[in-house]
C-alpha cells in the first residue's frame, strides 16, 4: 500500500471499476466492469499503467477527495467540471494530486460516466479476479463520503499529459448486427427501426438504457413464446410496450424479450455515454464489418499511449512548477554553430 484517498463527498452512484470478469457468464455472472472501457485505457494511457488498474467511476456528478501523499491522477470519460483547490485543471489529462489538497469534480457535461484513475490503482481485494463492482450480483456496493480507499504503489512519475478526445461523446450512429431473433420481425419492422431517432430515456442504469421515441412500438409475432435463453451486453430487447432496451455491463445472463439487434462492443460505450434525451440511430452492418471494426478499435486503444501530448499551463498559475523540466539543452550565445569541432 502506498498511500489513501478519502472520500469527502460522494456522488450518487460512485462504484470501483475496473476492466470486468470475462468467463463466469455459466455460473450467471455478466462480465460488468467499467461503463465505458474506453475511458479505463485512456487513464491508463495518461499514466502508463495497466488499462485493468481500478478506477473511480462517477456516474451524473463526481465528488470531492484528499489524499494524504502526493500522487498522480488522470480524469476521463464524460467531462466534468474539475479544481485542485479550486484551482481548474484539464479533463481528459494527467495531474500531480498533492497531499492535503482538495480535488473536486462536479457534473457530467457531454456525459454520463466519469472516472478518476491514480497511480498504481486502487488496492482493492479481488472478488473472482477483479476490483469492480457488480452492483447487481452483491459485489461491491457504492462508495459513501467518509469512506478511505487505499492506493497502490505508483512506478510512474509522468504528469501533465493529455489526449485528444474522441467521437463517442454525442455520437448518433450507433451499429448493430443481426441478434437471435432479428429475423422474427419483419423487414417493414426492421427498416422503421432503422429509420427511427431515438432518444435516450432517463430510465438507465449499468444493467440497460431505455430508448424513447414518438411513434408506435416495435413488435414480432409470437414474441410471448420465446424461450429464456443466453443474452449479452450491446444486445437490445423489444419490452411488451414496445420500447427498445439496450443491454449494458451488468445486464442478466439470460432473457426472455425478443431481440431485434446488438450494439457491437466499440460502439457500446456510445450508448452508456449518452445523456438522457440525446438522440440515438442504429444502423445494421454485416459481421466482417462489424469484426474490422473491432479490430481498428483495439489497434486504437493500443496506440493511444502514443497519442499523449504535454498539457500546457500557465506557468504563473503552476503549482508544481519546480518539477518540470524548464531548460533542454543550453546553447551559447557567443558560439559559432557553424564551427566545425576542430578537437
Amino acid at each position: 500500500m502506498s498511500g489513501t484517498l478519502t472520500i469527502l463527498q460522494a456522488g450518487p452512484a460512485m462504484t470501483i471499476q475496473d476492466l470486468g470478469r470475462p468467463g463466469y457468464r455459466a455460473v450467471g455472472l455478466t462480465h460488468g466492469g467499467a461503463a465505458d472501457p474506453t475511458a479505463l485505457h485512456e487513464g491508463a494511457a495518461l499514466l502508463g499503467q495497466d488499462p485493468n488498474c481500478a478506477a473511480l467511476e462517477m456516474a451524473g456528478s463526481g465528488g470531492s477527495f484528499e489524499v494524504d501523499e502526493d500522487i498522480r491522477i488522470a480524469l476521463t470519460g464524460a467531462q466534468m467540471q474539475v479544481s485542485i483547490d479550486g484551482e481548474p485543471v484539464a479533463w481528459n489529462a494527467s495531474h500531480l494530486l498533492p497531499a492535503g489538497a482538495k480535488l473536486a469534480v462536479g457534473g457530467a457535461r457531454d456525459g454520463a460516466y466519469g472516472y478518476l484513475h491514480v497511480g498504481g490503482g486502487f488496492d482493492i481485494e479481488p472478488v473472482m479476479e477483479s476490483r469492480s463492482s457488480h452492483l447487481a450480483a452483491g459485489i461491491g456496493a457504492l462508495l459513501q463520503s467518509g469512506e478511505t480507499l487505499p492506493l497502490r504503489a505508483d512506478k510512474g512519475r509522468e504528469t501533465n499529459l493529455t489526449l485528444p478526445r474522441d467521437n463517442r461523446f454525442g455520437a448518433e450512429r450507433v451499429r448493430i448486427v443481426a441478434s437471435m431473433q432479428t429475423d422474427a420481425f419483419d423487414e417493414a419492422t426492421r427498416q422503421r427501426f432503422t429509420e427511427t431517432t431515438f432518444r435516450r430515456d432517463a430510465r438507465a442504469n449499468r444493467m440497460g438504457a431505455r430508448m424513447d421515441h414518438d411513434a408506435e412500438g416495435f413488435t414480432t409475432g409470437g414474441q410471448l413464446t420465446i424461450v429464456s435463453e443466453v443474452i449479452t451486453p450491446g444486445d437490445i430487447q423489444i419490452t411488451g410496450d414496445g420500447a427498445p432496451f439496450v443491454l449494458m455491463c451488468e445486464c442478466q445472463t439470460t432473457g426472455g424479450y425478443p431481440r431485434i439487434g446488438t450494439v457491437i462492443p466499440c460502439d457500446l460505450p456510445i450508448v452508456a455515454q449518452a445523456q438522457p434525451g440525446t438522440a440515438l440511430q442504429f444502423a445494421f452492418i454485416d459481421l466482417d464489418e462489424a469484426l474490422a471494426a473491432e479490430t481498428r478499435h483495439r489497434a486504437d486503444l493500443a496506440a493511444l499511449p502514443k497519442r499523449r501530448q504535454p498539457l500546457l499551463r500557465d506557468p504563473a498559475r503552476i503549482r508544481d512548477l519546480l518539477g518540470y523540466q524548464l531548460i533542454s539543452g543550453v546553447v551559447s550565445a557567443t558560439a559559432d554553430p557553424f564551427e566545425k569541432d576542430k578537437t
